[in-house]
C-alpha cells in the first residue's frame, strides 16, 4: 500500500506529520536528545529492526534534522547529531511528552520516566507559549488565518 504524502501541503501540522508521521521517528528524536549519538545505541535503545532503523536515520539527515559525522575511519562508522532543525523539534516532543504524561495513563498511574530540572530535580511540565507574549496558548484565544505572501 502506498503512502499518502504531504510534504508539499499548505498545511504547516501536515508537513510536519509527512516527516513525524510514522512511530519510530520521534522516539528516534528522543533518544537522541537524551544522548544517543549512534547505530547500535538507537538499535539497542529502540528494539527496532536495522533495516527500518537505517531508513529513519536517512530520512531525519536528508530532511536536515540530523547529521553523520564520521567517528572511524577503519571500518568507517558514523555518530548522528542533532542539526538547529533537529534541535528545534524539542519544543514538540516537550509538547508531546507533557499530553502523553496527562492523557496515556490510567488514573491514579504514572509514567515510569519524567522530565526533571537539571538544576533542581523537579519535575517539569511543559507548556506551549506564544514566543512574543509569553503567554500559554489557549485554542479560544487563536485562529487560522492566512499569512501575508508580501
Amino acid at each position: 500500500m502506498r503512502r499518502t504524502r504531504f510534504d508539499d501541503a499548505r498545511c504547516p501540522v501536515a508537513r510536519a506529520t509527512d516527516l513525524m508521521g510514522d512511530w519510530w521517528t520521534p522516539l528516534v528524536l528522543r533518544d537522541a536528545f537524551f544522548g544517543q549519538r549512534r547505530f547500535s545505541g538507537f538499535q539497542e535503545s529502540l528494539d527496532i529492526p536495522k533495516a527500518v532503523l537505517a531508513a529513519r536515520l536517512a530520512r531525519l539527515c536528508d530532511e536536515g534534522m540530523m547529521e553523520k559525522v564520521p567517528y572511524s575511519e577503519h571500518p568507517p562508522r558514523y555518530e548522528y547529531h542533532l542539526t538547529d532543525k533537529g534541535r528545534a523539534f524539542w519544543d514538540v516532543l516537550a509538547a508531546m511528552w507533557r499530553w502523553g504524561t496527562d492523557w496515556c495513563w490510567p488514573e491514579g498511574e504514572h509514567p515510569y520516566l519524567s522530565l526533571k530540572s537539571r538544576a533542581t530535580g523537579q519535575i517539569v511540565h511543559p507548556i506551549v507559549v506564544d514566543e512574543l507574549t509569553g503567554e500559554r496558548l489557549d485554542l479560544d484565544a487563536v485562529r487560522f488565518g492566512r499569512t501575508s505572501t508580501g
